[in-house]
């Protein structure tokens, strides 16, 4: 996950990243999960929840190498990590809007969902590209924007020893989970929640999630597709699936 915004003229941007999220991910029948599947537009079933781990964000230079950990720090205290020690996302809406028009390029989705950090809670909708690979894997991608005084958070204003630093209130959120199915399911009335695992960073293309929070709801028998995953965030990377895993957006 990596979140970018702008400053004063001393520092232009800013960047923070972490390298895991945490969730769980559920989807219906009609999702498309092999490259070049048939699928027809509209909502698809599925329950999502994630979450990031506030004390994982640290601040970046623009090619990934780290920045001050006194930023760090005043990014936890802005982000009330003490009290509130995650960031969540529910997905509550997943809609497909456009079909691959190659057998190499993305299904292109609509997300609605609840996305709460600093304990308040709003509504946003984002554009999510999701690739079937091969060995039953998804690369997921996406990015939208948001305002940080939407959830009561105040724009960064302080003086530090690289200068003073004064943050506007819009941020980009980028991410990008590559989620693979678990190799063996159990015959169930409903899909089982999947217990939590440790999560690993990425190497070179690591199996990982945008992508999550509250319990998802349960699917009809044979609906759910339940993914287990470790989200990997890229420096310059991109991310969404019932999936649960436990970060080490940590």
């Amino acid at each position: 996950m990596r979140i970018e915004g702008t400053a004063n003229i001393l520092h232009p941007t800013w960047q923070i990243e972490s390298p895991i999220i945490g969730g769980m991910l559920e989807v219906g029948p009609g999702f498309p999960t092999e490259p070049g599947q048939a699928a027809t537009p509209g909502k698809i079933e599925a329950k999502a929840n994630v979450f990031l781990q506030v004390r994982s964000l640290k601040s970046v230079e623009a090619d990934g190498k780290p920045y001050s950990d006194r930023m760090d720090e005043v990014m936890c205290e802005h982000l009330k990590e003490a009290q509130f020690k995650r960031i969540f996302y529910h997905l509550t809406e997943l809609a497909l809007k456009e079909a691959p028009k190659a057998k190499d390029a993305p299904y292109v989705f609509e997300a609605k969902g609840d996305l709460t950090v600093a304990g308040v809670t709003n509504k946003i909708t984002m554009m999510v590209n999701i690739l079937p690979l091969p060995d039953k894997k998804l690369e997921i991608t996406g990015s939208t924007a948001v305002k940080m005084t939407d959830f009561k958070v105040d724009p960064v204003d302080i003086n530090l020893v690289v200068g003073h630093i004064k943050t506007g209130d819009e941020v980009k959120l980028i991410f990008k989970w590559i989620v693979a199915q678990p190799k063996t399911r159990a015959a169930a009335a409903s899909p089982q929640t999947v217990p939590e695992a440790p999560a690993a960073k990425e190497t070179a293309s690591a199996a990982i999630p945008v992508a999550a929070t509250a319990p998802a709801a349960t699917l009809p028998r044979n609906a759910g597709w339940i993914i287990l995953a470790v989200l990997v965030v890229l420096a310059g990377g991109y991310g969404l699936n019932r999936l649960r895993s436990r970060s080490a957006l940590s």
